[in-house]
């Protein structure tokens, strides 16, 4: 079966997950400490980072979305592919994560984090006009670009909770919610140790 090297916290790896999972797809779950990534990974994807999905035949998929979309043209069973927003997935992935690195590791980048996060800010008021409309970013039921997008919203919001929960995005604060209680994202989200070649 496909094995697809992945780590716990990581938002890429968790949207990767979420939608082997929805599809029903069977693949062998390999845990990667970032610390020590097993050569098998790099063999596979020498850029070394995760997810990273080896299909049955050799054929590697390395970037998250691609995963994404693999598995749903395989199997989409919650019709995931017709809320495949690729604009808004594309401004999220490049926009919302550069100022989320931003405002999240602002040393690292020698940026200012309050600047960052009122852009970070700025791009959720798009989301939240959305979802005036719908329950979810393209319909009322859950699809591609919320699976997408909701996991780089999340670590956004975990950077500091007490000003997140006091901004006036009210409809992204309940979708957000909606998306990490359901069954789904928990399993997405269990626990695994660390593969190693000889486990």
């Amino acid at each position: 079966m496909p094995i697809l090297y992945s780590f716990r916290r990581c938002p890429y790896a968790m949207r990767a997950r979420m939608a082997l999972l929805v599809s029903g797809a069977p693949f062998e779950l390999r845990e990667v400490a970032l610390r020590d990534k097993p050569a098998a990974m790099i063999a596979a994807s020498p850029k070394a980072t995760v997810p990273v999905l080896v299909l049955e035949d050799g054929a590697v998929i390395d970037e998250s979305i691609d995963i994404m979309r693999w598995a749903l043209r395989r199997n989409d069973p919650e019709d995931w592919l017709a809320g495949d927003d690729a604009d808004l997935i594309e401004r999220f992935d490049d926009r919302f994560k550069h100022h989320l690195d931003r405002y999240k590791y602002p040393d690292r980048h020698q940026a200012d984090p309050v600047e960052h996060r009122a852009a970070g800010l700025a791009l959720l008021q798009e989301l939240e006009q959305r979802l005036a409309t719908h329950a979810n970013l393209c319909r009322d039921t859950r699809a591609l670009a919320d699976i997408a997008i909701m996991p780089f919203v999340r670590q956004f919001a975990a950077v500091d909770r007490v000003w997140f929960d006091a901004q006036p995005v009210p409809r992204v604060q309940g979708w957000l919610a909606r998306h990490v209680a359901s069954p789904l994202f928990d399993q997405a989200m269990l626990r695994v140790a660390p593969w190693a070649p000889d486990a």
